[in-house]
C-alpha cells in the first residue's frame, strides 16, 4: 500500500486554542501517536506520505505582521507559506521520530520544503472570486470591524453557524509540484516524508524560472496533485467531521458512509458541499480516483485506523 494522510488543522491546532508552541506540539505528539499506529501495521514494501494545512498559522503569522508593519516589514504570502511549512515540518517530524522510537519503529523521517506551480491567470487572482478561508473564525460584528480596518481584504460566510466567518484569500488550482520527483525518490526509499505543506507554496513559472505568488493552496486539492505524482494508492484526508454530510445543517442532514465517483461528482453539483470546507476535500478524493487512485477517505483524525479498516469515515470508489 502506497499512503497520504492529508492532515487537517485540528492536527495541528484545535479551534478554541490560541496556538501556543506548546498548544501546537501536543496535538502534534498526539497525531503522530495515531499515525505510528498505522506505520506499526505497514508491512515491508508500504509506503507513506504526509502533507498538512497551514490555514491558522498563515492567519496567524499574517496578523503578527500586520500589527508590526511599522517596525519590521511584513513578508509576501508565499513567504509566510514556507515559514509555516518549516514550523509545522518540524513539529510533525520531531512528534514522528518521538512516536516511533516510543513504539519501536525503525522509520527514517523527513521535511521537503515544497513549490507548487499555479496559473497566474487563474480566475481565483480576479475580482471577489477568492475561496480560501485563512485565520480565526469570527463573528459577523467581528468580522465587519476587521473588514473596517482592512477595506482591501474579502470576508465571507464559510460556516452555517454563528462563528463562521473568515478571512478568504486566492486559492488558484494546484498544477504540479517542483520538488514532485524529489519526493517521490525518497518515498519509493522508504523515507516518510512531510511535503506540500499548505499545499505548497504558489508559485508561477516565468522566462526566468519560478515567482512566488499572494495567494494560498488547498491543501486538499495540493494533496491530490503530491498523490499523483508519487503513484499512490490510498489518499486518506483527515478533518474534524467523522463522515461527510449531505443536506448539512437542514432537518434531513445524514451520514453517508460509502459514495461511488459518479454519485461524489453528482452531490458535488448539486451543491452538497461547503465551499473551501468539505468541497475541496470531495472534489480532490474524486480527482484521486479518476486519475487512478483505488481508495479515497475522509475521516476523523482520532478514528484514521479504523477508517483504513472501513470501519470509519466516508469512502470514495471507483
Amino acid at each position: 500500500m502506497r499512503l497520504l494522510i492529508a492532515l487537517g488543522g485540528n492536527a495541528i491546532k484545535q479551534a478554541n486554542e490560541e496556538g501556543s508552541t506548546e498548544e501546537q506540539f501536543a496535538n502534534c505528539e498526539k497525531t503522530a501517536r495515531v499515525i505510528a499506529q498505522i506505520v506499526k501495521r505497514m508491512g515491508k514494501n508500504d509506503r507513506l506520505l504526509i502533507t498538512h494545512g497551514n490555514g491558522p498559522q498563515v492567519g496567524n503569522i499574517m496578523i503578527q505582521q500586520d500589527t508590526t508593519k511599522e517596525i519590521i516589514p511584513a513578508q509576501r504570502m508565499d513567504v509566510v507559506g514556507a515559514m509555516t511549512q518549516g514550523q509545522i515540518g518540524y513539529m510533525i517530524e520531531q512528534s514522528l521520530l518521538n512516536a516511533f522510537t516510543e513504539s519501536r519503529i525503525n522509520t527514517r523521517v523527513c521535511t521537503v520544503v515544497t513549490q507548487t506551480i499555479v496559473n497566474r491567470n487563474d480566475p481565483e487572482f480576479f475580482d471577489e472570486n477568492a475561496s480560501k478561508p485563512v485565520g480565526n473564525y469570527m463573528r459577523e460584528e467581528e468580522a465587519k470591524k476587521l473588514k473596517k480596518a482592512h477595506p482591501e481584504y474579502i470576508i465571507k460566510k464559510v460556516k452555517p453557524d454563528e462563528k463562521g466567518w473568515r478571512r478568504v484569500v486566492p486559492s488558484p488550482e494546484p498544477i504540479q509540484q517542483v520538488e514532485g520527483d524529489i519526493i517521490k525518490t525518497l518515498v519509493d526509499l522508504g523515507v516518510i516524508v512531510i511535503a506540500s505543506g499548505g499545499g505548497g507554496i504558489p508559485v508561477i513559472k516565468t522566462r526566468k524560472g519560478y515567482r512566488g505568488v499572494e495567494a494560498v493552496i488547498d491543501k486538499d486539492l495540493g494533496a491530490e496533485r503530491l498523490a499523483e505524482i508519487t503513484e499512490m494508492d490510498v489518499l486518506l484526508i483527515l478533518t474534524d467531521i467523522e463522515r461527510v454530510k449531505l443536506n448539512y445543517g437542514k432537518e434531513d442532514e445524514k451520514d453517508v458512509e460509502r459514495m461511488s465517483v459518479d454519485e461524489a461528482e453528482h452531490y458535488l453539483k448539486e451543491g452538497q458541499f461547503l465551499k473551501g470546507s468539505m468541497e475541496p476535500k470531495v472534489k480532490a478524493c474524486i480527482r484521486f480516483i479518476r486519475k487512478g487512485g483505488k481508495r479515497a477517505i475522509i475521516a476523523t483524525l482520532d478514528k484514521a485506523k479504523d477508517a483504513l479498516e472501513g470501519k470509519s469515515g466516508t469512502e470514495i470508489f471507483p
